[in-house]
């Protein structure tokens, strides 16, 4: 059975081989100086006219704060099932998960993720939770758009862009929230080489600033 693994950047050190993770939550002193704690994980569905099918068998993850790792594996080993589980989209079939809050995930196809009009909209989607003053929004927005490269599309239609624009639109939406946890599953599938490159840079240079200015790091989990 292929399993996905996790890697941390920039030293690229191989974690140990996990399968899958929860939605209930651990709650000890043992994970307050870590943002993501998963335990003996496991994660199954019923196919048509099979028995129940294993995606994710006995994980245990621990990703202290402040890091950026990699989510490495073959198609079909469960890793974008991993991210949603630890988004809490998906709800694991047994074991334990403790994820900081808040977090932020980002869709693999943007079509899923980007729902506003315009650009600037929808980057400022996420931040109306946070009951921020107007100037503070526009603020994140802007900085945030020009990580990604798109400061001058802040007006556009959202329809006008290409998925690849799409795309950095979303990552730009998850960026502006400043979260705790940031889950990022493939955010390059639909760019060209060089605006991979660039985004990767955006995200890694934006989400150190901002996570610097809170009481603790945040750490990034990445898809690829």
């Amino acid at each position: 059975m292929n399993l996905p693994s996790l890697i941390r950047f920039p030293e690229r050190l191989l974690a140990p081989r996990c399968s899958t993770l929860p939605t209930n939550t651990i709650r000890s002193n043992s994970v307050e100086n870590v943002a993501i704690v998963g335990r003996n994980l496991n994660f199954s569905f019923t196919a048509r006219q099979t028995n129940d099918v294993r995606v994710l068998r006995d994980c245990s993850l621990r990703i202290p704060s402040g890091q950026f790792w990699m989510l490495l594996g073959p198609n079909g080993c469960g890793k974008s099932t991993l991210l949603k589980i630890l988004a809490g989209l998906l709800a694991p079939t047994s074991g334990t998960v403790y994820v900081n809050e808040p977090k932020s995930f980002v869709f693999q196809n943007p079509d899923h993720q980007v729902v506003m009009p315009t650009v600037d909209a929808d980057v400022a989607f996420g931040l109306g939770k946070f009951n921020l003053p107007n100037d503070e929004v526009r603020s994140k927005v802007q900085r945030a758009l020009h990580a990604v490269g798109l400061s001058d599309y802040m007006k556009r239609s959202v329809q006008t862009l290409s998925g690849g624009q799409k795309q950095r639109v979303a990552i730009a939406g998850a960026l502006a929230e400043a979260c705790k946890v940031l889950l990022l599953d493939e955010l390059t599938t639909f760019l060209d080489e060089t605006d991979q490159v660039g985004v990767i840079k955006a995200v890694r240079t934006l989400w150190t600033p901002l996570q610097m200015s809170q009481h603790y790091g945040s750490p990034i989990v990445w898809k690829n």
